[in-house]
């Protein structure tokens, strides 16, 4: 999300130099995450080589109704399977949480926030530090701080 605000921004503003970053999610995100990613190689593990392994016979209980569904439609199975795994480790690892500095004074904090700035909020902020530094460089330049 940040490198969408910083292209706007810097077409918008293109003498100013913008810093920020996104932010990585906690640790036990993370660690949700590379449990998905290991539950989705055993889960396509089992669905290709079910038959084989024989799981539920050796348990000998009844296998639930999506185990059958599975076995017996391998590729929609991995392919769904695959994609909902993903979809939730993307989910797990996306914070889209971000900074946004201008000349090292941050201007913007989704952390601090909890929100997403609308392009034009994000615009005025800018216009406005742009104006207090130019107001308070002529300032120092009237009382004589320039030389």
């Amino acid at each position: 999300m940040f490198e969408e605000y910083a292209h706007a921004i810097n077409q918008r503003f293109p003498q100013m130099h913008i810093s920020g970053g996104n932010f990585p999610p906690g640790q036990l995100r993370q660690s949700l995450a590379s449990f998905v990613g290991f539950a989705k190689l055993a889960l396509l593990a089992v669905i290709i080589m079910g038959d084989k392994m024989n799981i539920f016979e050796n348990m000998q209980i009844t296998p639930p109704p999506i185990y059958v569904w599975a076995s017996q439609n391998k590729i929609y199975a991995c392919i769904i399977t695959f994609f909902l795994c993903n979809t939730i480790e993307a989910q797990l690892l996306s914070t889209g949480a971000f900074e946004v500095s201008l000349n090292d004074m941050p201007i913007w904090s989704k952390l601090q926030s909890g929100r997403i700035p609308q392009p034009q909020e994000l615009f005025e902020i800018i216009n406005n530090h742009m104006q207090m530094q130019e107001a308070s460089g002529k300032r120092l330049k009237d009382n004589g701080a320039y030389m």
